[in-house]
Protein backbone atom coordinates (compact mmCIF):
# COMPACT_ATOMS: atom_id res chain seq x y z
CA UNK A 1 0.00 0.00 0.00
CA UNK A 2 1.61 3.88 -1.12
CA UNK A 3 1.85 5.57 1.82
CA UNK A 4 -1.03 8.39 0.64
CA UNK A 5 -3.11 5.16 0.64
CA UNK A 6 -2.25 4.18 3.88
CA UNK A 7 -2.42 7.54 5.32
CA UNK A 8 -6.11 7.84 3.91
CA UNK A 9 -6.89 4.09 5.24
CA UNK A 10 -5.77 5.60 8.49
CA UNK A 11 -7.90 8.40 8.78
CA UNK A 12 -10.95 6.35 7.74
CA UNK A 13 -10.12 4.10 10.19
CA UNK A 14 -10.36 6.28 12.68
CA UNK A 15 -13.54 8.50 11.48
CA UNK A 16 -15.89 4.89 10.98
CA UNK A 17 -16.22 3.85 14.59
CA UNK A 18 -17.07 7.18 15.64
CA UNK A 19 -19.23 7.97 13.00
CA UNK A 20 -21.17 4.54 13.55
CA UNK A 21 -21.13 4.95 17.04
CA UNK A 22 -23.05 8.57 16.77
CA UNK A 23 -25.87 6.74 15.03
CA UNK A 24 -26.20 4.23 17.18
CA UNK A 25 -24.65 1.62 15.36
CA UNK A 26 -25.11 0.39 11.65
CA UNK A 27 -28.35 -0.93 11.66
CA UNK A 28 -31.58 -1.05 9.65
CA UNK A 29 -32.03 -4.21 6.57
CA UNK A 30 -29.86 -6.94 6.14
CA UNK A 31 -28.57 -9.28 4.53
CA UNK A 32 -29.25 -13.38 3.72
CA UNK A 33 -26.58 -13.72 7.08
CA UNK A 34 -27.63 -10.79 9.65
CA UNK A 35 -25.46 -8.40 8.66
CA UNK A 36 -26.17 -4.68 6.98
CA UNK A 37 -26.32 -3.42 3.85
CA UNK A 38 -26.11 -0.07 2.77
CA UNK A 39 -26.95 0.36 -1.19
CA UNK A 40 -25.06 3.91 -2.64
CA UNK A 41 -26.08 5.53 -5.89
CA UNK A 42 -23.28 7.44 -7.19
CA UNK A 43 -22.47 9.43 -10.28
CA UNK A 44 -20.51 7.69 -12.40
CA UNK A 45 -17.74 10.13 -12.00
CA UNK A 46 -17.49 8.38 -8.38
CA UNK A 47 -16.58 4.83 -9.18
CA UNK A 48 -12.95 4.84 -8.36
CA UNK A 49 -12.97 7.25 -4.59
CA UNK A 50 -16.18 5.27 -3.61
CA UNK A 51 -14.81 2.07 -4.64
CA UNK A 52 -11.66 2.71 -2.74
CA UNK A 53 -14.12 4.22 0.52
CA UNK A 54 -16.57 1.36 0.25
CA UNK A 55 -14.10 -1.23 0.63
CA UNK A 56 -12.14 0.48 3.75
CA UNK A 57 -16.01 1.20 5.41
CA UNK A 58 -16.44 -2.76 4.91
CA UNK A 59 -13.50 -3.33 6.31
CA UNK A 60 -13.50 -1.05 9.25
CA UNK A 61 -17.38 -2.64 9.69
CA UNK A 62 -17.29 -6.34 9.52
CA UNK A 63 -21.16 -7.29 8.95
CA UNK A 64 -21.65 -4.43 6.90
CA UNK A 65 -22.03 -5.00 2.79
CA UNK A 66 -21.78 -1.79 0.69
CA UNK A 67 -23.49 -1.99 -2.50
CA UNK A 68 -23.02 0.67 -4.83
CA UNK A 69 -24.46 1.54 -8.35
CA UNK A 70 -23.10 3.86 -10.61
CA UNK A 71 -24.43 5.91 -13.57
CA UNK A 72 -25.55 9.24 -14.85
CA UNK A 73 -27.06 11.15 -12.11
CA UNK A 74 -30.18 12.02 -13.47
CA UNK A 75 -30.83 8.45 -14.21
CA UNK A 76 -30.29 7.54 -10.69
CA UNK A 77 -32.32 10.46 -9.66
CA UNK A 78 -34.88 9.23 -11.83
CA UNK A 79 -34.55 6.07 -10.38
CA UNK A 80 -34.96 6.67 -6.53
CA UNK A 81 -37.79 8.63 -7.91
CA UNK A 82 -39.39 5.59 -9.12
CA UNK A 83 -38.56 3.55 -5.84
CA UNK A 84 -35.71 2.10 -6.52
CA UNK A 85 -34.07 0.80 -2.96
CA UNK A 86 -31.12 3.26 -2.19
CA UNK A 87 -30.24 4.00 1.19
CA UNK A 88 -27.38 7.00 -0.31
CA UNK A 89 -27.93 9.38 -3.53
CA UNK A 90 -24.52 10.89 -3.96
CA UNK A 91 -24.83 13.24 -7.44
CA UNK A 92 -22.54 15.14 -9.42
CA UNK A 93 -24.75 18.03 -9.47
CA UNK A 94 -27.40 20.30 -6.97
CA UNK A 95 -29.96 19.97 -9.87
CA UNK A 96 -30.64 16.47 -9.86
CA UNK A 97 -30.72 16.00 -6.22
CA UNK A 98 -33.01 18.94 -5.86
CA UNK A 99 -35.36 17.26 -7.58
CA UNK A 100 -35.45 14.61 -5.50
CA UNK A 101 -35.42 16.95 -2.66
CA UNK A 102 -38.48 19.09 -3.91
CA UNK A 103 -40.28 15.57 -4.18
CA UNK A 104 -39.31 14.82 -0.04
CA UNK A 105 -37.23 11.74 -1.54
CA UNK A 106 -34.26 12.83 0.72
CA UNK A 107 -33.38 13.19 4.16
CA UNK A 108 -32.62 16.78 5.80
CA UNK A 109 -30.19 18.54 4.03
CA UNK A 110 -27.80 17.83 1.21
CA UNK A 111 -24.27 17.61 2.22
CA UNK A 112 -21.60 19.11 -0.57
CA UNK A 113 -18.66 17.12 -0.66
CA UNK A 114 -16.35 17.37 -3.68
CA UNK A 115 -16.38 19.73 -7.03
CA UNK A 116 -14.98 18.86 -10.55
CA UNK A 117 -14.84 20.39 -14.09
CA UNK A 118 -14.04 19.53 -17.51
CA UNK A 119 -11.32 18.70 -19.04
CA UNK A 120 -10.70 17.06 -22.74
CA UNK A 121 -9.30 13.80 -23.56
CA UNK A 122 -7.84 12.25 -26.72
CA UNK A 123 -6.18 9.23 -27.79
CA UNK A 124 -2.48 9.16 -26.85
CA UNK A 125 -1.84 10.19 -29.82
CA UNK A 126 -4.09 12.55 -30.34
CA UNK A 127 -4.74 12.15 -34.02
CA UNK A 128 -6.80 15.17 -34.78
CA UNK A 129 -4.47 17.61 -32.88
CA UNK A 130 -6.82 19.31 -30.92
CA UNK A 131 -4.88 22.22 -28.74
CA UNK A 132 -7.85 24.02 -27.19
CA UNK A 133 -11.75 23.90 -26.70
CA UNK A 134 -12.51 25.70 -30.19
CA UNK A 135 -10.54 23.00 -31.94
CA UNK A 136 -13.19 20.53 -30.85
CA UNK A 137 -15.76 22.62 -33.02
CA UNK A 138 -13.00 22.01 -35.96
CA UNK A 139 -14.81 20.14 -39.34
CA UNK A 140 -13.57 16.23 -39.27
CA UNK A 141 -12.74 16.22 -35.34
CA UNK A 142 -15.26 13.56 -34.02
CA UNK A 143 -15.91 14.92 -30.46
CA UNK A 144 -18.25 12.96 -27.85
CA UNK A 145 -19.58 14.93 -25.21
CA UNK A 146 -22.33 13.91 -22.27
CA UNK A 147 -26.20 14.28 -22.96
CA UNK A 148 -27.97 16.90 -21.88
CA UNK A 149 -29.39 16.08 -18.86
CA UNK A 150 -26.55 14.14 -17.39
CA UNK A 151 -24.24 17.07 -15.17
CA UNK A 152 -21.61 16.51 -17.00
CA UNK A 153 -23.41 17.54 -20.28
CA UNK A 154 -24.97 20.75 -18.46
CA UNK A 155 -21.28 21.80 -17.76
CA UNK A 156 -20.58 21.41 -21.54
CA UNK A 157 -23.86 23.46 -22.72
CA UNK A 158 -22.44 26.35 -19.74
CA UNK A 159 -18.75 26.01 -21.61
CA UNK A 160 -20.06 26.56 -25.32
CA UNK A 161 -22.13 29.75 -24.09
CA UNK A 162 -19.20 30.82 -22.12
CA UNK A 163 -16.65 29.87 -24.77
CA UNK A 164 -18.63 30.93 -27.76
CA UNK A 165 -18.10 27.90 -29.28
CA UNK A 166 -21.08 25.68 -30.67
CA UNK A 167 -20.17 21.76 -30.92
CA UNK A 168 -21.38 19.34 -32.94
CA UNK A 169 -20.32 15.72 -31.36
CA UNK A 170 -20.66 12.31 -33.28
CA UNK A 171 -22.35 11.22 -29.96
CA UNK A 172 -23.81 12.57 -26.51
CA UNK A 173 -23.57 9.53 -23.78
CA UNK A 174 -25.59 9.13 -21.03
CA UNK A 175 -22.31 9.16 -18.52
CA UNK A 176 -18.99 10.47 -18.65
CA UNK A 177 -17.25 7.10 -18.03
CA UNK A 178 -19.31 6.28 -21.70
CA UNK A 179 -17.36 9.65 -23.04
CA UNK A 180 -14.26 8.19 -22.16
CA UNK A 181 -14.44 4.69 -23.02
CA UNK A 182 -15.10 6.46 -26.74
CA UNK A 183 -11.96 8.15 -26.70
CA UNK A 184 -9.70 4.84 -25.16
CA UNK A 185 -11.15 2.82 -27.90
CA UNK A 186 -10.03 4.80 -30.28
CA UNK A 187 -13.98 5.35 -31.99
CA UNK A 188 -13.37 9.58 -31.18
CA UNK A 189 -11.05 12.59 -31.32
CA UNK A 190 -11.83 13.63 -28.26
CA UNK A 191 -14.19 14.11 -25.32
CA UNK A 192 -15.20 15.78 -22.55
CA UNK A 193 -14.82 14.46 -19.09
CA UNK A 194 -14.24 15.19 -15.60
CA UNK A 195 -10.61 16.02 -15.11
CA UNK A 196 -11.06 12.94 -12.01
CA UNK A 197 -11.67 10.52 -15.18
CA UNK A 198 -8.80 11.79 -17.22
CA UNK A 199 -6.80 11.14 -14.25
CA UNK A 200 -8.24 7.21 -13.88
CA UNK A 201 -7.65 7.13 -17.33
CA UNK A 202 -3.93 6.99 -17.04
CA UNK A 203 -1.46 6.60 -20.14
CA UNK A 204 -4.48 4.98 -21.80
CA UNK A 205 -6.13 8.72 -22.85
CA UNK A 206 -4.01 12.16 -23.55
CA UNK A 207 -5.42 15.23 -20.98
CA UNK A 208 -5.72 18.61 -23.03
CA UNK A 209 -6.41 21.17 -20.40
CA UNK A 210 -8.28 24.50 -21.22
CA UNK A 211 -8.71 27.69 -19.37
CA UNK A 212 -13.23 28.10 -20.06
CA UNK A 213 -12.80 24.60 -17.66
CA UNK A 214 -13.00 27.01 -14.53
CA UNK A 215 -15.90 28.60 -16.01
CA UNK A 216 -18.34 25.09 -15.46
CA UNK A 217 -17.36 24.18 -11.58
CA UNK A 218 -20.16 21.10 -10.87
CA UNK A 219 -20.89 20.77 -6.98
CA UNK A 220 -21.16 17.58 -5.80
CA UNK A 221 -24.15 16.66 -2.71
CA UNK A 222 -24.60 13.84 -0.96
CA UNK A 223 -27.70 12.57 1.08
CA UNK A 224 -29.53 9.73 2.95
CA UNK A 225 -32.68 8.77 0.54
CA UNK A 226 -36.28 8.96 3.18
CA UNK A 227 -36.81 5.49 2.08
CA UNK A 228 -33.97 3.88 3.17
CA UNK A 229 -34.37 0.70 5.62
CA UNK A 230 -30.73 1.02 6.91
CA UNK A 231 -30.94 5.08 7.81
CA UNK A 232 -27.82 4.66 10.57
CA UNK A 233 -25.63 2.92 7.94
CA UNK A 234 -26.71 5.59 5.68
CA UNK A 235 -25.66 7.94 8.24
CA UNK A 236 -22.64 6.54 8.83
CA UNK A 237 -21.31 6.04 5.23
CA UNK A 238 -22.40 10.22 4.71
CA UNK A 239 -20.31 10.81 7.71
CA UNK A 240 -17.08 8.56 5.50
CA UNK A 241 -17.32 10.58 2.98
CA UNK A 242 -17.62 13.91 4.38
CA UNK A 243 -15.01 13.15 7.18
CA UNK A 244 -11.30 13.74 6.73
CA UNK A 245 -10.75 10.08 5.65
CA UNK A 246 -13.50 10.16 2.81
CA UNK A 247 -11.77 14.22 1.97
CA UNK A 248 -8.23 12.65 1.34
CA UNK A 249 -9.72 9.98 -0.52
CA UNK A 250 -11.59 12.32 -3.02
CA UNK A 251 -8.47 14.70 -3.10
CA UNK A 252 -6.60 11.71 -4.06
CA UNK A 253 -9.10 10.92 -7.15
CA UNK A 254 -8.64 14.55 -8.19
CA UNK A 255 -11.55 16.03 -7.09
CA UNK A 256 -11.76 19.68 -5.84
CA UNK A 257 -12.83 20.64 -2.24
CA UNK A 258 -16.11 21.82 -1.38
Amino acid sequence: MSPARKASALLLAAALPLALAGCGGATGGGTADGGTTVTVFAAASLKAPFTQLAEQFEADNPGTTVTLSFAGSSDLATQVSQGAPADVFASADTKNMAKLGDAGLVEGSPQVFATNVLTIVVPPANPASVSSFADLANPGVKTVICAAQVPCGAATKTLEQEAGTTLQPVSEEGSVTDVLGKVVSGEADAGLVYVTDAKAAGDKAREVPFPESARAVNTYPIAAVRTSRNKDAAAAFIAAVTGPGGQQILRGAGFGTP
